[in-house]
């Protein structure tokens, strides 16, 4: 009735492997993918100049993501990251959303005025100025 590669039994084992390779590919290529954008993104801010402009805090932003671990059989263990964005609008009416860490983004409040320091998309500093630009 079976014969050859359509029995089942050699067709599991015939595309495990190739299932196995398949994934091992896709997840290499996703993790050089990632490495190269931050290399580029790494770059980029630092071929640009370091500028301070008046600004005004427009909104602000955060992303949660959580990772599961498994470290036990009967135990998961999850992980949250913390990503934290906020919205600048520069005198040109220009807007610009830069990651920042927590504690900066805690002290900033929509509607605050200042001076932004900033390269390219990376955030440096945003000193309070209380006056509009």
């Amino acid at each position: 009735m079976f014969d050859g590669f359509f029995h089942p039994f050699n067709m599991i084992f015939g595309i495990f492997p190739v299932l196995f390779v398949l994934t091992f590919v896709l997840i290499l290529g996703t993790v050089i993918f990632n490495t190269i954008n931050s290399a580029r993104a790494w770059n980029y801010n630092n071929r640009q100049p370091v500028l301070t402009v008046p600004a005004k805090v427009i909104a602000k932003r955060s992303h949660i993501s959580s990772r599961n671990f498994r470290h036990s059989h009967d135990h998961n263990h999850y992980h949250d990251y913390t990503r934290y964005y906020v919205t600048f609008e520069v005198e040109s009416g220009d807007r610009m959303e830069l990651q920042m860490d927590g504690r900066d983004y805690g002290l900033l409040v929509e509607g605050d005025v200042g001076r932004l320091t900033f390269q390219g998309t990376r955030y440096i500093r945003f000193e309070r100025t209380g006056s509009s630009f």
